[in-house]
């Protein structure tokens, strides 16, 4: 990331405020996903009621899967990369139900960047940019998705966003590094959604480990590693437990549910935890 870039994402001036809805041109375009750039249609305002107080209470965190995560506080439910139940998601269910008022995309990857079958109109953003969406204001960091600098898989945008109190930072499925650059402009999350089951698309647990030294965040929560849901022989990524066995200096909290409730009095003052979250399969 160049230092202009900083400045665009950093400077209000020039912030960019454009929130669109699903549209038939993603629907269309949405096979393409060897070309991961793809222009926002003209705004559209949403149809969601802002919240008089956006941090007025705690935030629910959800796990639907993979890196699929619904974030509801603040009068909003923010879903991010819902995918298509296909490879390592093929055993997870169907995420269109969670009724989100705006949906962020990593990539237009299959597993974390299709929106078909959702109802109602919720906002989409899919670029790089600042943005906002009624009260809350969020960032798209652009990344390179792959190790090959972006050669194989394009960008990845990492999402930052605070809700109901809460700094969240996403980083949708990514094996680059995080520069120097993208720690000054993301600072230290107070929750971090880091991939941690490798493959060609995200960190190894080594290279996870790795990130949560660069970033320090106050609460970690593992994405995109192999569960019940994979089909074994197509989902190359190793399970979590490997990335757990690296962290054992950590404080690690294992939650028997898919769901963890989060307000800032209860974010660590030193240190990280690690909060493991159980997908309920039927």
């Amino acid at each position: 990331m160049k230092r202009r870039e900083i400045i665009r994402y950093t400077t209000a001036g020039v912030l960019s405020a454009i929130v669109t809805t699903l549209t038939a041109e993603w629907e269309q375009t949405q096979a393409q996903t060897t070309s991961p750039k793809l222009s926002p249609s003209p705004t559209t305002k949403p149809s969601v009621s802002p919240s008089p107080n956006p941090n007025s209470n705690d935030l629910s965190v959800q796990w639907l899967g993979h890196t699929c995560f619904l974030f509801t506080g603040g009068g909003f439910r923010v879903l991010v990369n819902p995918f298509r139940r296909i490879g390592c998601t093929t055993g997870y269910r169907d995420v269109t139900t969670s009724n989100p008022d705006l949906i962020l995309i990593s990539s237009r990857l299959l597993d974390e960047g299709v929106i078909d079958g959702f109802k109602g109109n919720p906002g989409l953003l899919y670029e790089p940019g600042v943005y906002k969406f009624n009260d809350l204001r969020l960032e798209g960091i652009r990344t390179e998705k792959d190790r090959e600098k972006g050669r194989r898989f394009g960008t990845n945008v990492t999402w930052l966003w605070k809700q109901a109190g809460i700094k969240v930072f996403h980083l949708g499925a990514l094996s680059s590094p995080i520069g120097i650059e993208q720690q000054i402009l993301v600072g230290r999350p107070d929750l971090l959604l880091l991939p941690v089951g490798g493959g060609v698309k995200a960190y190894t647990p080594q290279e996870a480990a790795k990130v949560v030294q660069v970033l320090k965040p106050k609460i970690v929560i593992p994405t995109h590693y192999k569960t019940k849901a994979a089909d074994e022989k197509t989902c190359e990524l190793v399970e979590i437990d490997e990335f757990l066995g690296l962290m054992s200096a950590m404080t690690i909290r294992k939650v028997n549910s898919d769901t963890f409730s989060l307000k800032p009095s209860d974010l660590p003052d030193q240190g990280s935890v690690i909060e493991v979250l159980s997908y309920k399969f039927s």
